[in-house]
C-alpha cells in the first residue's frame, strides 16, 4: 500500500541556467520545468523524492512535493540536504521528475531513507472502528461534523487548493468528481451517500476559496459534495487516528494522502492509500459500506 507524499515547495535559482521557472518544453498536454531544489526525503526505492524549491511562475507557488522518478537510479548519491537540479515533467495526467544533477552536497549530511509504503499500524484505526467526531469549517462559513452525515456512507479525502500536480490533490477531486457522477447514475444499490474533501490549509482555505475550488469540479451542482476545512487541533488528532502526514514545510506542507469511506454508522469501513484507485474503486466500496455497519464487530 503506497503511502504517498505530497508538500509544498521552495527553490532556488540556478545562474547557469537562463529557464528556471518557465517551461522548457511545452506542447497540448505536456510541459516541462527546469529548476532547483534541496532535498528533503529520498525513498527506499529512489521512486519519489520530496524536494523544496521555487515558485514556478504560472504553474505553482514556493511549496514542497514528493516528485515521482523514473529512473531510480537517478537518485544515486543524493541524500537529504542536498542542492539539485533538475527538469519537472508535467501532462494532464501524471507528473514525474528527471534530469537530477546534484549541486552541493549538505555538510555532515546523513541519509535516512523514507519508507512510502509505511504506516505505523500502532496509531491508525482499523476498519470496524468508530471514526471521533471532529469538526470542520465548511465551504459555506458554518461548522459540520462527521456526525452531521449519520445514515449516509461517507467518502472523505485530503486536499488543499494550491496543490498543482494532476496526480496529487487534483487527482483526489477528479476522482470524487467522477465516484459521485457512477453513484448518481445508479442509486439501485445506494441512495444516501456523501463526498467530504477536507483541506488542511486553513488558513488560504478559507470559506469563500474552498467554494470557487469546489465549483472547479462540481460546477452548480453541490448535491452530496462538501468541501471544508480542518483546523490545526484537528488535524493534529488526524494525524494518528489515520496515520495521516501533514507538516508546514515554509509556505507549504508536506503530506501523505488518505481516502477513507465510513459506512452509515460512522465507522471505518476501508482507508484508500496513496493516488493509484480509482473512481470506480470508490464507488463500488461505497455500495459495500451500506451494509458494513451489520458485519463489523462490536469494539
Amino acid at each position: 500500500m503506497r503511502n504517498q507524499i505530497t508538500i509544498c515547495f521552495t527553490c532556488l535559482c540556478l545562474a547557469y541556467l537562463t529557464a528556471f521557472g518557465k517551461p522548457v518544453t511545452t506542447s497540448a498536454s505536456v510541459k516541462t520545468y527546469q529548476t532547483k531544489g534541496t532535498v528533503r526525503e529520498v525513498s527506499l526505492d529512489h521512486r519519489s523524492t520530496v524536494i523544496r524549491h521555487d515558485a514556478i511562475p504560472d504553474y505553482m507557488p514556493q511549496m514542497t512535493m514528493e516528485f515521482t522518478v523514473l529512473d531510480s537510479e537517478e537518485l544515486n548519491g543524493i541524500s537529504p540536504g542536498d542542492e539539485i537540479s533538475f527538469h519537472l515533467i508535467v501532462t494532464d495526467e501524471s507528473h514525474w521528475i528527471d534530469t537530477i544533477r546534484p549541486l552541493k552536497s549538505s555538510p555532515g549530511k546523513t541519509s535516512q531513507p523514507w519508507d512510502p509504503t509505511a504506516v505505523n499500524q500502532s496509531i491508525a484505526l482499523k476498519p470496524g472502528q468508530t471514526m471521533p467526531d471532529h469538526e470542520f469549517l465548511s465551504e459555506d462559513g458554518k461548522t459540520l461534523r462527521f456526525s452531521d452525515f449519520r445514515g449516509k456512507v461517507v467518502a472523505f479525502t485530503f486536499i488543499f487548493s494550491r496543490c498543482p500536480l494532476p496526480d496529487f490533490c487534483p487527482r483526489m477531486s477528479k476522482n470524487f468528481e467522477q465516484a459521485r457522477a457512477l453513484l448518481k447514475n445508479d442509486s439501485r444499490e445506494i441512495k444516501n451517500w456523501q463526498f467530504l474533501s477536507i483541506s488542511f490549509d486553513p488558513e488560504f482555505d478559507k470559506p469563500a476559496v474552498l467554494a470557487r475550488y469546489a465549483h472547479s469540479y462540481r460546477g452548480n451542482d453541490p448535491a452530496g459534495w462538501t468541501f471544508a476545512a480542518a483546523s490545526t487541533n484537528t488535524l493534529a488528532l488526524l494525524t494518528n487516528e489515520l496515520d495521516l502526514r501533514v507538516n508546514r514545510d515554509g509556505n507549504g506542507f508536506s503530506h501523505n494522502l488518505r481516502t477513507i469511506i465510513l459506512d452509515p454508522i460512522g465507522r471505518i469501513h476501508r482507508q484508500l492509500e496513496g493516488n493509484r484507485w480509482t473512481a470506480q474503486e470508490l464507488a463500488d466500496e461505497m455500495k459495500k459500506a451500506t451494509a458494513a455497519g451489520k458485519t463489523y464487530p462490536s469494539r
